[in-house]
């Protein structure tokens, strides 16, 4: 973005807002006028997900992820066994 497309506004912020956007800045090295533009850009009201949406969308993370972790398990057996027999060999 060139300086040029930019527009100088004031908005009104709590301390607690300016705080948490010059601690963003500070870690993403970059400027507290480049996360406010970022928020902006990120913000999208029409596209928020309901809270049913997100009760299922956890439901299928959490479903998806209990499946890796027996699946994980049954793997680390079948190698701790495979590794067992491969040892007496």
């Amino acid at each position: 973005m060139s300086k040029h497309n930019l527009v100088r506004k004031q908005y009104l912020m709590s301390a607690e807002n300016i705080s948490r956007i010059q601690q963003l800045a500070q870690k993403s090295g970059t400027s507290s006028a480049q996360i406010v533009r970022l928020a902006v850009d990120a913000y999208d009201p029409d596209n928020q997900i309901s809270l049913n949406e997100e009760k299922e969308l956890m439901e299928l993370v959490s479903s998806h992820l209990k499946e890796a972790i027996t699946q994980t398990r049954e793997t680390r057996k079948k190698l701790d066994a495979t590794l067992t027999k491969l040892g007496a060999v």
